[in-house]
């Protein structure tokens, strides 16, 4: 049972989009509409659009695109039930009952809660038991307390692929429910198996306290190192940080960046309750906004090696954009955060707290790591390296941060600033044109629709495709429009079964009397379905086409619907080509 007509009305009425997504992002305005940069995807230059108009915002960059309960749902990493929800709360709106789709996914979503807070449970008692007494030595080597232990909640999955199956199926938990939550796997046609088995487990929270999944790491040098609860119903790893829960209740200014969970945890007892860490994977676009909205600043401690060094440039790379304050320390000796601290103590908090203090900028930090590639007492080496030190001043968007750090290599290589700072504008020049043609390429490929998954056939009829968009777009703007189009064209007419079933809807809510703005559309249609219509009237908002000019497509539409194709062409009767020939001479007056 969807949710009742006007319940989605006084949400939309009562929340204003532009308002809502101006607390995430900051917007600026653009004649009727606003821009900003895209929360879902690193940017430098805006192109993620606000339309107050038809309610609705999209990404010319990634392609995301919806109404306020999708943004919502993106940016809160909530279902479409909870968005709402979300929304409701927002407005001071009582949410109405008995939506059984949406209930049922929510009651999904809450067993998995239940069976991973009682799977926590589980682990945590075994940690202290004779089975667990391995997994406890292990964590006390690494001089963890059992406050912090209980803190966070660590514990140990026996060395079995049954104990816990067995210990949630007497707790009432179903085979299903454990399969859902991915802590169990079918294994063949036969019987369940545990995911996790003989590791040290760290629970993963979110920011409502519901264990949401696990990491679990290996004792051994077996591989891999560490297991990660995959996606469910209720976790998308893109979309959450290990602790982040604890380092939002300290409310500091900034967030440390770390790669491993006993990195977080080991600076959380010496102190440092404002880390946090990815869960398993490279830092994402997501997770990047994430930090941006509970913190002006972001250190990265990442280690030292290669890989280290490669995942902060990328972390550097997404949190940019964000406009977070970014530095990155470089833990002497090449440690990590955790081995830093231990090797050093009772002292490795005030030594920590002092790396903090003496890190650098981003800026600072790339500039050094490319100088430690070269000999500067060479005029060679000097010169290889303001050739990578350009590149990376004509990557920064501030001509005053440009300035500055010219200023500082003019001192440190004894070459004129003004020099320097040509040469960062002739490689800005280089980019733009190389940045140009990529778009223009871009911008090609999605008019040609050749990779356009949702309406394969478009492609294939790129003229009415393109009709059909424009029409779809300009009835949901203009209500007003939609008796006469509605009486000319049927979804019959359309030569692409996408844009046929947003027709089909649009005339079947008109005719039952309901109203279809992209809200409304919602309950109807997929997310990446409602980001294909948000794009239509995006293309719309910026044509702004005339009644005259719709109509024309609908004239358009009705000529190529009436089109042979080439089949038809082959096996067509001397009477069907005459007819067909007249229309073409008809069309072509």
């Amino acid at each position: 049972m969807p949710l009742p007509e006007g319940f989605i009305e006084e949400i939309k009425f009562k929340n204003d989009i532009t308002d809502v997504i101006s607390s995430y992002v900051n917007l600026k305005r653009r004649g009727r509409n606003f821009v900003g940069l895209c929360p879902f995807h690193g940017e430098k230059t805006p192109s993620f659009n606000v339309y107050p108009q038809s309610n609705s915002f999209y990404c010319f960059g990634c392609g995301v695109g919806g109404d306020i309960i999708t943004f919502v749902e993106k940016i809160e990493n909530l279902d479409y039930f909870e968005a709402v929800k979300f929304l409701a709360q927002k407005a001071g709106i009582q949410m109405p009952e008995n939506n059984k789709r949406e209930q049922e996914i929510s009651n999904i979503k809450m067993r998995i809660f239940e069976i991973n807070r009682e799977s926590a449970r589980f682990f945590h008692e075994n940690l202290y038991s004779e089975k667990g007494k391995v997994a406890l030595e292990y964590l006390r080597k690494r001089c963890l307390s059992d406050r912090i232990i209980k803190k966070f909640g660590l514990g140990y999955s026996p060395n079995s692929r049954y104990e816990l199956i067995n210990h949630l199926k007497a707790k009432g938990f179903k085979y299903e429910e454990m399969v859902n939550a991915n802590l169990a796997y079918v294994k063949g046609n036969s019987y369940v198996s545990a995911r996790f088995f003989d590791r040290v487990m760290f629970p993963i929270i979110d920011l409502r306290g519901n264990v949401i999944a696990f990491g679990g790491r290996i004792m051994s040098d077996q591989k891999p190192k560490y297991l990660n609860t995959s996606d469910t119903l209720a976790f998308k790893k893109s979309l959450n940080l290990f602790s982040l829960n604890f380092a939002k209740a300290e409310n500091n200014e900034f967030l440390i960046l770390v790669e491993g969970y006993m990195d977080v945890i080991a600076l959380f007892q010496a102190g440092f309750k404002n880390a946090v860490a990815t869960l398993g994977t490279a830092l994402t676009t997501e997770q990047a906004g994430i930090m941006s909205r509970y913190a002006k600043e972001v250190v990265i401690c990442y280690d030292s090696d290669e890989a280290g060094q490669k995942a902060a440039s990328r972390a550097i790379e997404l949190l940019r954009p964000t406009g977070v304050l970014i530095k990155v320390i470089s833990v002497p000796d090449g440690k990590d955060p955790d081995e830093f601290i231990r090797t050093y103590g009772n002292d490795g908090a005030i030594r920590f707290a002092q790396l903090i203090k003496n890190s650098g900028n981003d800026i600072e930090y790339r500039l050094q790591k490319v100088a430690r590639n070269y000999n500067l007492n060479e005029s060679d080496g000097k010169i290889a390296y303001l050739k990578d030190a350009v590149k990376i001043l004509a990557s920064l968007d501030d001509l005053i941060e440009q300035e500055i750090y010219a200023g500082k290599l003019s001192e440190k290589l004894n070459v004129a600033k003004d020099s320097i700072m040509r040469q960062v504008e002739k490689e800005k020049r280089k980019r733009r044109k190389i940045n140009d043609k990529k778009q223009f390429l871009q911008v090609q490929q999605n008019l040609s629709a050749k990779n356009d998954k949702l309406n394969v056939e478009k492609f294939d009829n790129l003229r009415a495709a393109t009709a059909e968009e424009a029409i779809i777009a300009y009835i949901i703007n203009n209500p007003e429009s939609d008796r006469e189009i509605f009486s000319r064209l049927s979804g019959d007419d359309f030569c692409t079964s996408f844009n046929r079933k947003i027709y089909s809807v649009l005339q079947n809510r008109f005719n039952c009397g309901k109203q279809f703005s992209l809200t409304d559309l919602t309950q109807d249609f997929s997310r990446e379905e409602v980001s294909a219509i948000a794009a239509m009237l995006a293309k719309e908002a910026e044509r702004m086409s005339s009644k005259e000019a719709v109509f024309e497509y609908v004239n358009v539409l009705l000529f190529e619907s009436e089109k042979l194709d080439k089949n038809k062409i082959v096996s067509a009767d001397d009477k069907e080509i005459m007819e067909y020939m007249k229309l073409l001479r008809e069309h072509k007056k």
